[in-house]
């Protein structure tokens, strides 16, 4: 499994600037486009994902803090909670 930088997966949404954006090994984009139905759909595949490849997630709020996008952000706030080593699933 990779360990350091090279774990780290930034998961993002839009076109944001986003700080630190060069430590991540890999950026998956919820949507580009800033849709939160987009973003909706792609959250759960990209987490599969990235649990898959053992990458560590850091978030980006969707932006939007009520509705859809409360619930994107709330469930992206409990996927970046570290675990340990072969731990599965989504918190």
């Amino acid at each position: 499994m990779p360990s350091g930088s090279s774990r780290r997966a930034l998961l993002a949404f839009a076109h944001t600037p986003i700080s630190g954006i060069e430590a991540a090994s890999e950026v998956m984009n919820l949507s580009a486009r800033g849709d939160l139905n987009e973003g909706r759909c792609q959250s759960f595949g990209y987490l599969r994902a990235l649990d898959a490849k053992g990458r560590a997630r850091h978030r980006r709020d969707a932006g939007a803090h009520h509705g859809l996008g409360e619930a994107i952000n709330d469930r992206l706030r409990r996927a970046a909670v570290p675990r340990r080593p072969g731990e599965g699933g989504h918190p």
